[in-house]
């Protein structure tokens, strides 16, 4: 049951993870037409932002499907902005439920962190009028080697989509070129589990928050830690987030549970 109020919208299942759609790389543009009026504005009108959201019941016998759905932004006058309950696309993940995902930002697909492991799925674009034309199959062949490495509590493409980078629940830290998933560096650390990591607009460096610990900045071209920011006594690190400056100077937030924000 789809339900709706004050810009929220659910669509019967828990999510546990969203993400906004490149659009302009994913859907193909609508092939000229010989007799379009160059002057009509439908011709050239953009398509409405897209999210993909994930989430289910689990494995249980709950009832509730895994699954992904992706839904565009709603149409019309509205209180407050809110995707449409009208679905663009639904994909069951059948017994599994995805719990982190990444967007590739140049259209190569959507990667899922899975309990058991991680899969990518691919967009099918097909030519024609409306969200309708967009699709979502699982690629089975891509991601063999991440398959079964248990749950990824946080991933992450780079801005430019060349870098992949993943932390599990397990400890291990894992950071791949994309597309040719080549090792750029890993860390293991089985004391901890990995709640974020955010990568800097330049693709220069990786920042990484464990469940324990100080915040470690990675330089990934010498894969070396290369500045380390300490907890103070009581607090918990949560999200990292760099600044995208237009500089490429570097600036990195943190938030802390206690509510303050380390820059």
């Amino acid at each position: 049951m789809v339900t709706r109020g004050g810009g929220s919208q659910s669509y019967g299942f828990p999510i546990y993870c969203a993400a906004w759609l490149p659009l302009a790389h994913i859907i193909k543009p609508d092939p000229p037409a010989a007799e379009a009026d160059a002057d009509d504005p439908s011709s050239s009108t953009p398509s409405l932002p897209m999210a993909v959201l994930g989430g289910g019941g689990g494995e249980g016998r709950s009832g509730v499907p895994n699954k992904l759905v992706v839904a565009a932004l709603a149409t019309g006058e509205e209180a407050a902005p809110a995707l449409s309950p009208d679905t663009v696309v639904e994909v069951n993940s059948e017994e599994e439920v995805p719990y982190r995902m990444a967007v590739h930002p140049r259209g190569d697909g959507v990667f899922c962190a899975f309990p058991n492991g991680c899969r990518l799925y691919r967009w099918e674009s097909q030519e024609g009028e409306g969200p309708q034309r967009l699709a979502l199959e699982p690629d089975q062949d891509a991601l063999a080697e991440l398959k079964d490495v248990g749950l990824q509590l946080a991933v992450s493409f780079s801005g430019e989509g060349s870098i992949l980078a993943i932390g599990g629940e397990d400890g291990y830290l894992r950071v791949f070129n994309w597309p040719t998933m080549g090792s750029v560096l890993t860390e293991i650390d089985t004391k901890t589990s990995i709640k974020d990591l955010t990568i800097s607009s330049d693709e220069k460096f990786l920042a990484v928050n464990r469940s324990s610990g100080p915040c470690r900045v990675w330089d990934l071209q010498s894969s070396e830690v290369v500045a380390s920011l300490p907890r103070e006594t009581g607090e918990i690190f949560g999200f990292c987030r760099f600044s995208n400056k237009a500089d490429n100077s570097h600036v990195l937030f943190i938030t802390v549970m206690e509510g303050d924000i380390k820059v």
